[in-house]
């Protein structure tokens, strides 16, 4: 095998941004997608050039016409059809959030231990360049001993009735978009929070559609995190050390001209740090390549995923509870 057959498993709107990474990468091809409704499927198909289309989520993953599939369903299905697909010998790229328990995550890296099969979160903004290139000033000391790191993500939502907002789809702006300034803090921290505090504004259908968390870390480092569906269009980050500061405007999407990467040293002028440009989906498409086809470990690990679920589900109980949750 030296080129991955790649299945779209639903016709969520998020697949416009993962199909031209697929089409991109060197060692991929979308070559079918599918949907509850055949209908559906074709006309899906017939507007994006996929070759092939079926009518049931079953008939794609036992069809031996795929080698990798994208799932992106609502997130209450990513546990069952990650699972399945995994049965059915297919590897899987399974979209953020992972799953909506530790529970769910352990019986999915279990599906994918006893077939074999490569599992992993696509959370396609740690694979670019910017967040590299973070990771490693981190790393290497450029920013002193970590102190501090805030995230934030929001959007509005307009729709009354939107699948975010539905509680049994495992809605709520936590699970969606503060996942993403989570898993980032986790990423500078290097782990997960020893605990956390967290509130939460519930809108009428009783998800929470404003959520600010703040995480605690060994050596009193701490993160704060912050995400809403009721703010206009929002993203930002920082990373805060003894030596200086690295902030980010477009830390999780649109990383385009309006990206801006700011470095401001404890002694000197703040200046812009250049990042080399890269789509932002292709990294998670060739970290996968790799993984199937070189035997490469997953740049993002199963176990940070794990840690991922575990920090949101403990953020979740504290703001329930109204109390500190520890997670050691």
């Amino acid at each position: 095998m030296s080129i991955i057959r790649w299945g779209l498993l639903s016709t969520a709107n998020i697949n416009k941004r993962l199909i031209p990474a697929i089409r991109m990468s060197q060692r991929g091809e979308l070559v079918a997608v599918a949907s509850r409704d055949e209908k559906k499927a074709k006309a899906y198909a017939r507007d994006w050039e996929i070759p092939t289309a079926f009518g049931s989520y079953e008939a794609m993953l036992t069809s031996g016409s795929i080698d990798a599939v994208y799932i992106s369903l609502p997130n209450h299905l990513h546990a069952e059809w990650s699972i399945r697909a995994m049965t059915e010998g297919v590897h899987v790229l399974c979209e953020k959030p992972f799953a909506l328990s530790v529970d769910e995550v352990d019986r999915m890296i279990t599906a994918s231990e006893l077939n074999k099969r490569v599992l992993a979160e696509a959370f396609m903004y740690r694979h670019h360049p910017q967040t590299r290139l973070a990771g490693d000033w981190v790393q290497r000391g450029k920013l002193g001993d970590i102190c501090f790191v805030r995230g934030m993500f929001n959007f509005t939502i307009q729709k009354q009735h939107h699948i975010r907002l539905v509680p049994e789809y495992g809605g709520g702006s936590l699970w969606d978009i503060g996942i993403y300034p989570l898993s980032f803090a986790q990423f500078i921290m290097g782990g997960p929070p020893t605990w956390v505090s967290g509130s939460q504004w519930l809108g009428e259908t009783g998800v929470d559609e404003t959520f600010a968390g703040l995480l605690h870390y060994a050596d009193d480092r701490v993160a704060m995190i912050g995400s809403s569906f009721r703010a206009p269009f929002f993203t930002s980050a920082e990373i805060i050390g003894t030596e200086g500061r690295l902030a980010f405007n477009r830390p999780f999407v649109i990383l385009d001209e309006t990206r801006k990467l700011i470095f401001q040293p404890r002694d000197g002028e703040p200046r812009e740090i250049p990042v080399p440009e890269k789509e932002l989906y292709l990294g998670q498409i060739e970290d996968m390549h790799a993984a199937i086809l070189d035997d490469e470990p997953n740049y993002l690990s199963l176990d940070e995923t794990r840690n991922h679920i575990r920090t949101a589900e403990a953020l979740y109980r504290s703001a329930q509870s109204e109390q500190v949750v520890h997670l050691d």
